[in-house]
């Protein structure tokens, strides 16, 4: 019965790369470079992800609230039999709803705003953290590019 196993999935990294003994290469720092790369890209997407959650749950609630707000201006307005009390309250509504979206719309482009900067900030501070890494191989006696 054959399998349709990856070999590639079960090969050890570390393994392979230290048989290539490649002369002043610490292949036990470049994997642990690479794993803390790939911890810092899952951090930033399990961020993302938690923005997106929190933003998706946030709009929910803002359908659920102009439904409801909904229903209350229709009673409020079968309440007014004066043509001109209608136009008013209205006039009023039109106005709430209007400063209530643009309200809703900025706390949506700020929670946009936060879950991006937060991701960005994972990744960012990884880059810098990597590139000393590098930087300090480098300079080390017998680093990369050295004999």
């Amino acid at each position: 019965m054959a399998t349709n196993r990856n070999p590639f999935l079960e090969m050890d990294v570390t393994k392979l790369m230290g048989e290539f003994k490649l002369p002043g290469v610490d292949v036990d720092k470049m994997v642990s470079a690479q794993r803390k790369n790939v911890e810092a890209l899952t951090s930033a997407n399990q961020l993302a992800a938690e923005g997106l959650q929190a933003i998706a749950r946030r709009q929910s609630e803002i359908m659920r609230q102009t439904f409801e707000e909904a229903g209350r201006t229709m009673r409020e307005m079968m309440e007014h039999s004066a043509p001109e009390d209608r136009m008013v309250k209205q006039t009023e509504l039109a106005k709430t709803a209007f400063e209530s979206a643009l309200a809703n719309m900025r706390e949506l482009a700020e929670m946009v705003t936060k879950a991006n900067t937060e991701a960005f900030e994972v990744i960012n501070k990884r880059v810098a953290e990597s590139l000393d890494e590098l930087k300090d191989m480098i300079k080390k006696p017998g680093g990369m590019g050295r004999k």
